[in-house]
């Protein structure tokens, strides 16, 4: 029976593959023309916007590996180069290849005029890259990447066809000296103004006016290096950027690309700098006379790690995002709120002979705050408005290290009065910031043969400034840093060094 019912409906399926199989023989030519472009179009599109975007990235890639000290990095961008001048040179092939770029009124058939500008600044764009790859090969073989692999002298007892191990230089070694090891480790020292003039103290804090030892004997930092990219190599990605300029205009609207260099300039600022909403936020407060917003990070993203090479002609953290000044710059001093977050306190940066006390006042707002400072209990309000600094220069470094260190403090205070606190969210602290300008002369120890009046004439320009500030910690991130609101409640009388 069941076969009987399948010889029955064995007729009608015949018929009806007879009916799909004439439609698409006799189905109209234009139609089949138009899905056809519909489809070339699609990808054309997809694949133009996806290696355009990657030349755009290479650029920025090739760009930071220019001015990087690290050379892996320009050999990352060598190799990409390659591979992405490969990858677009297959996708031009699909269409002719790109002689008719340099034909006029010439462009292959199945490409718009839109698409063919885009083409051909695609191809003009990574011509261009490729220019680049003599100058990158250049470049690491002038900082000895290329030729790291020499030949050693013979020695006695050797001969030309014996094995030789070929990594050191070709020069003969002076036995008259110590051998030079081949990676030199940075000791771990704490950080001076490496002035001639300083010495490091257990609190590592330098003393201004006596020539000392340093920590270790003739012991020179490592220089720094300093990298310029070559002009030839900024004017090809010029060229080449400008051709993908270019063709962005001939895309589809609703195609977007995205700016590299913005992204990193987005990205640094989210690891350093504050949200841009911040500022809206607090905009009220930020109304007020000497007020101001500041994102205090941690003192680590201002030191260059040990046994790593920096650019110094790139601007380091704290140029990019510069401490906030806090008065009239005068005469060489500009006051400026230079807090860190040191081992969970808050702490501030001194040169020289700066140097600031803070106490924690709790949960206060700011805008309650006036120069009274009815807030404090009576004797540290008493102390932070009446505390003289000593007029002599000695005597200010040891009152300095009191405050670093808490020792030896005859304040008369019930508590030890530090230049840090315990940094907590929602707290508010009060702080007296004592700044000096001093004169070079001072600072490199070149006083010791001046006269007497000449010294003093020196004293007399030192720039100064004494004032309290209350800030408050507002936001705390993941990585430890805070967003703070400061205000300058009081600016007092500019101390003055008389020996």
């Amino acid at each position: 029976m069941r076969y009987i019912f399948l010889g029955l409906l064995l007729p009608f399926c015949v018929a009806s593959l007879e009916r799909n199989a004439l439609a698409l023989e006799y189905q109209s030519p234009s139609h089949n023309h138009t899905l056809a472009v519909e489809s070339t179009d699609g990808n054309f599109y997809t694949q133009a916007s996806y290696l355009l975007q990657q030349q755009l990235d290479l650029i920025v890639r090739i760009e930071q590996a220019l001015v990087s000290p690290d050379a892996n990095r320009m050999r990352a961008v060598r190799g990409q180069l390659i591979f992405q001048a490969k990858t677009v040179e297959s996708f031009l092939q699909r269409y002719k290849g790109d002689n008719f770029c340099h034909l006029a009124n010439d462009s292959p058939d199945q490409l718009s005029e839109s698409q063919t500008k885009i083409y051909c600044a695609l191809s003009a764009s990574s011509q261009e890259l490729l220019k680049l790859a003599p100058v990158l090969d250049n470049l690491l073989s002038r900082r000895g990447e290329l030729g790291l692999v020499r030949r050693l002298p013979l020695v006695s007892g050797e001969r030309k066809f014996d094995p030789i191990l070929t990594i050191a230089p070709t020069q003969q070694p002076d036995l008259g000296k110590p051998a030079v090891p081949l990676s030199t480790r940075e000791p771990n020292l704490a950080p001076t103004n490496q002035q001639t003039t300083t010495v490091t103290l257990p609190s590592a804090l330098p003393i201004i006016g006596r020539v000392a030892k340093t920590a270790i004997a003739n012991y020179l930092p490592p220089i720094q290096p300093a990298i310029a990219p070559p002009d030839t190599a900024l004017h090809i990605l010029a060229n080449a950027k400008r051709w993908l300029t270019a063709a962005q205009i001939g895309f589809p609207p609703e195609t977007k690309f995205r700016d590299a260099q913005e992204t990193a300039r987005v990205l640094d600022r989210f690891a350093y700098g504050l949200d841009p909403q911040e500022p809206e936020t607090y905009a009220k407060f930020l109304r007020l006379p000497r007020t101001g917003i500041f994102r205090v990070l941690p003192a680590s993203a201002y030191q260059r790690p040990l046994n790593t090479l920096w650019n110094r002609l790139r601007p380091n953290v704290s140029e990019r995002y510069s401490f906030p000044t806090l008065g009239n710059p005068q005469g060489g001093l500009n006051p400026s709120l230079t807090l860190q977050v040191v081992e969970e306190n808050f702490q501030f940066l001194h040169q020289g002979i700066d140097y600031s006390f803070m106490v924690d006042v709790g949960d206060v707002p700011l805008e309650k705050l006036d120069d009274s400072l009815k807030f404090l209990p009576s004797s540290t309000k008493d102390f932070f408005l009446n505390y003289q600094p000593p007029k002599q220069l000695w005597s200010l470094q040891v009152d300095k290290r009191r405050f670093v260190t808490g020792k030896d403090q005859s304040w008369q205070q019930n508590q030890i009065i530090l230049t840090r606190a315990t940094a907590k969210l929602n707290h508010t602290y009060l702080v007296r910031s004592l700044q000096f300008q001093l004169p070079e002369i001072i600072l490199n120890g070149q006083f010791a043969n001046l006269d007497k009046s000449s010294y003093i004439d020196q004293l007399k320009q030192i720039r100064s400034s004494d004032m309290i500030i209350a800030f408050r910690a507002v936001r705390r991130r993941s990585d430890g840093s805070y967003t703070i609101l400061w205000r300058v409640l009081n600016e007092l009388p500019a101390p003055q060094i008389q020996d």
